[in-house]
């Protein structure tokens, strides 16, 4: 099992918790079950050809998938994610629907 740090803006889409336990071989399967477990997060996460939203950030520990091999990132248990969306510079989709809190 894999922990999923929840950013406070998208607590709304589950359920209030801050983590969340997710399964996977890699960030992709991960975000799979997260998307599973709470349906209504999706939109915020990916966009309509459901891909990665730009302005969303995923880190493994200390290490943001950009930088590894994107949502193919191999994890593995004890793990430790975290969601960090971009506040300047991205969308504004995502914050014209939920209201912006600090993390």
């Amino acid at each position: 099992m894999t922990t999923l740090r929840i950013p406070t803006p998208l607590r709304t889409y589950t359920s209030g918790k801050s983590e969340v336990d997710v399964n996977g071989a890699n960030i992709s399967e991960a975000l799979a079950d997260l998307t599973t477990q709470f349906p209504a997060i999706k939109p915020h996460l990916f966009n309509e050809k459901d891909e990665l939203r730009p302005f969303v950030n995923l880190f493994v520990g200390e290490h943001n998938i950009k930088d590894l091999q994107g949502v193919e990132t191999p994890i593995k248990d004890g793990d430790k994610l975290m969601l960090i969306p971009s506040i300047a510079g991205g969308s504004l989709s995502l914050w014209e629907r939920v209201r912006v809190r600090a993390l």
